[in-house]
């Protein structure tokens, strides 16, 4: 496609190398002609990386809290106030204001991606004064929005109904891609007999099911579970491993690399999702990880909250916990392990990611973007 010579600022709150979302999106708009620069947090343990357009991290005097959250704004606005750009992109809540307030006062097109029902955030829980905050941003805002995506129906329908503006419906899926086969688990230091159960996130925050999920190993033989990634409850889970002596039976690998996660991924004989659903950005999620599972051909456990229902229930992709509880889940785990569907979940998974996929995903945004060329 030939270059439109139009330039788009990509905002998000985090340093931008992990946010496999906002790459994609890059990507597709890379293919289109449109010129870019991403923007985004340089923390203390962010390391270098290069793309094919621009990058521009910054370093803020905050971490976290509300003076993070103001000086992000403040920042933010500061550089999009000068920045030669025609569209401003805002990922997440916390990065619509400045891209509003520019794109008013410079007359700039503005686009909104919502990857998360942000003020019904775990974070945001039983806290209600930044949550007003937010709900107020949100309220302000949203109601004078023209191109808004998010990342599931349930939360694009609550969207609709509270601000009667369309919303646009792109779930984070992989790009298709050939479907290598499985490494040997030799090679990713896994034993060959036992079963390779997996809760693999960025997030294995409070209430995700992680603890539940180690605690359940105590009732389940000849698996392992592999825990990779980051996230909040990781050293209580470290812990609670600790004093139920389940090392080993519990491994833990720190965030990896999006293409070397994949070596473990299709590992993997089981694939878990298990948020619980005390929070309503919990409730009505659709995690990341469960279409990795799904590209990998990995049969999947997810705990019984609507969209992912609606999914494995679709495509047959495995089980669901009617409880997330340690012996609910050791006994779905059990009843895996031993069924005789495993191969027709794996060949269901592989057949589904042939239409759950980026390129398909993607026609979303090109029909959206095309018309800002």
């Amino acid at each position: 496609m030939t270059s439109s010579g139009r330039h788009i600022t990509v905002l998000v709150s985090n340093d931008l190398q992990h946010d496999q979302r906002v790459a994609k999106v890059c990507d597709t708009l890379l293919s289109l002609g449109f010129r870019i620069t991403l923007v985004g947090r340089l923390l203390p343990e962010s390391k270098p990386f290069e793309r094919a357009y621009e990058i521009r991290r910054f370093r803020l005097w905050f971490q976290r809290g509300a003076l993070f959250y103001a000086a992000l704004q403040l920042r933010f606005f500061l550089y999009l106030i000068f920045k030669r750009t025609d569209i401003i992109v805002a990922n997440d809540l916390d990065t619509l204001l400045p891209a509003f307030l520019v794109a008013r006062l410079r007359g700039k097109d503005l686009v909104y991606d919502s990857h998360e029902y942000f003020t019904e955030a775990e974070g945001l829980t039983n806290r209600p004064l930044p949550k007003r905050v937010w709900l107020a941003v949100e309220a302000f805002i949203f109601p004078k929005l023209k191109h808004v995506f998010t990342v599931n129906e349930t939360i694009a329908g609550i969207y609709r109904a509270l601000y009667h503006v369309p919303v646009h419906v792109v779930r984070n899926m992989p790009k298709l891609q050939p479907n290598r086969s499985n490494l040997d688990r030799a090679a990713l230091g896994l034993p060959a007999n036992k079963q390779i159960i997996l809760l693999q996130g960025a997030f294995i925050d409070p209430d995700r099911g992680g603890m539940e999920l180690a605690q359940s190993m105590q009732y389940v033989e000849g698996a392992l579970l592999l825990i990779i990634g980051s996230g909040r409850d990781l050293g209580n889970i470290r812990a609670e491993v600790a004093r139920l002596k389940l090392e080993e039976k519990v491994q833990f690998i720190g965030k990896l690399p999006y293409d070397e996660l994949k070596a473990y991924t299709r590992a993997a004989d089981v694939g878990v999702s298990l948020d619980k659903p005390l929070h309503l950005n919990y409730a009505y999620s659709l995690p990341n990880k469960l279409f990795d599972y799904i590209h990998a051909g990995v049969p999947v456990l997810v705990s019984d909250l609507p969209e992912l229902r609606r999914l494995v229930d679709q495509y047959k992709l495995g089980r669901i916990a009617r409880q997330v509880t340690p012996e609910c889940i050791a006994e779905c785990l059990n009843e895996m392990i031993m069924s005789g569907e495993r191969a027709q979940w794996k060949s269901n998974a592989l057949e589904a990611r042939e239409t759950l996929n980026w390129q398909q995903e993607s026609q979303v945004i090109i029909s959206v973007y095309e018309k800002l060329r």
